[in-house]
């Protein structure tokens, strides 16, 4: 085929032929007479899309870094076994650190940051294995530290991903749509694994359950978002077209079923005010609209966007704008009636945040729609306000626990 490629790359409809019955094999040969025709303009444009439409496994850097992570994380999550450390102590307080860092630290290799630019990054991660770890343990500051630790530190990788680019930061956020679709089909595929393997030792009559769950599992899934990442970043098209579709469909679906149930409030007369599992279901479902908005953002302001699915977002933003109301001011009422605790103010603090953050999203979200923004003044200031999140988790964090008497 080598052959073949030098012969015909003058001639366009024969060499798609050519392409088309082999894929594969043309991929390969392509690469290999690459330097014999790069001179070449088509030349120089199948290389751009073989580049494209190719899966790429990456440089022998990347897989060296990939498992050096990976087996730090294996012997992180062994930490507890090997040196007789509660397991309800270790994991609550350092699950975030095991996780999230490793992502930093690929991010940080593949656009070949400077160690100085990672000095803050660093010290955040640094300061907070150090303070979480000192928390005397069943109180209830301590919770709050476990909650908003994690929020902390993934907005510390998103910084070491994007600085003060707000674009980038888009893009950040664009990434978490694909890493999710990436993730479930990984698990979806040692899924399958897992239950094969344990059937075929079944057979032959060996139980390995204890020993493949406690010690394979539980050292692998903390990298499987890793390397789920991995594949994302270095295969741009691979999950690309996922991540659009299910935002188109389930931003509709999220608005419809949102609206009747502020419809069913109404009906069913559930009082938030003083329905405490009631507002922390409400609270929870919050969190999961405001994540589909930031998920959906990404879609809905790129230009191929479907017109149908930025009036839905908008929608959405509006519902979940009302739902947030109702959450603060119930929870302000709950404060003024039963008195200020850590989880109260914390709670309250989050909802008004998110709250802003709608509001600025829905604003600007009209706006667009209006024709009066553009798709990169919408961006900036959704974007823009993701510090504040930082902001209130650090001091969630770190002040609370001081202020409450670590209580």
């Amino acid at each position: 085929m080598d052959k073949q490629i030098i012969q015909l790359i003058a001639d366009p409809v024969a060499l798609e032929q050519l392409y088309r019955s082999n894929p594969a094999a043309f991929s390969s040969a392509f690469h290999a007479v690459y330097p014999q025709i790069s001179s070449e303009i088509s030349a120089q444009v199948w290389h751009e899309r073989l580049a494209v439409s190719s899966t790429s496994w990456g440089s022998k850097g990347d897989w060296v870094l990939l498992a050096a992570i990976a087996t730090f994380v294996a012997f992180l999550m062994q930490m507890p076994d090997l040196f007789s450390i509660s397991h309800d102590l270790y994991f609550p307080r350092n699950m975030s650190f095991i996780v999230l860092p490793g992502i930093g630290v690929f991010f940080a290799y593949k656009q070949g940051l400077p160690l100085r630019e990672l000095g803050a990054p660093l010290l955040v991660i640094v300061a907070s294995i150090g303070f979480i770890n000192f928390l005397p343990e069943g109180s209830t500051t301590l919770l709050l530290t476990c909650l908003h630790i994690p929020i902390l530190i993934w907005l510390v990788v998103g910084y070491i991903f994007a600085g003060n680019d707000p674009a980038k930061r888009m893009e950040f956020l664009r990434y978490h749509g694909d890493l999710v679709v990436m993730t479930a089909v990984i698990g979806l595929a040692g899924g399958l694994f897992t239950g094969l393997t344990l059937n075929l030792f079944k057979l032959i009559g060996i139980s390995i359950e204890d020993f493949y769950f406690r010690y394979l599992v539980l050292s692998i899934l903390p990298s499987v978002p890793l390397f789920a990442t991995f594949l994302v970043r270095t295969n741009a098209s691979l999950v690309s077209k996922i991540s659009p579709v299910i935002a188109r469909i389930f931003t509709p679906l999220v608005t419809i079923t949102l609206a009747l149930f502020l419809v069913a409030i109404i009906y069913t007369g559930k009082d938030p005010y003083n329905d405490r599992e009631f507002l922390v279901v409400f609270n929870g479902i919050l969190i999961g609209v405001m994540a589909l908005i930031l998920f959906s953002l990404g879609e809905a302001t790129k230009t191929d966007a479907s017109r149908v699915h930025q009036y839905f977002l908008f929608a959405l933003a509006a519902l979940a704008l009302i739902d947030n109301g109702i959450a603060l001011s119930a929870i302000g009422y709950r404060l003024l009636e039963f008195g200020i605790t850590p989880n109260r103010l914390a709670v309250l603090g989050s909802n008004a945040i998110v709250m802003v953050h709608l509001m600025l999203a829905t604003k600007k979200l009209w706006e667009f729609l209006q024709g009066q923004k553009t798709m990169e003044e919408v961006e900036l200031r959704i974007t823009d306000y993701l510090p504040v999140y930082a902001i209130w988790a650090a001091i969630v964090s770190f002040l609370f626990p001081l202020i409450f008497q670590f209580s």
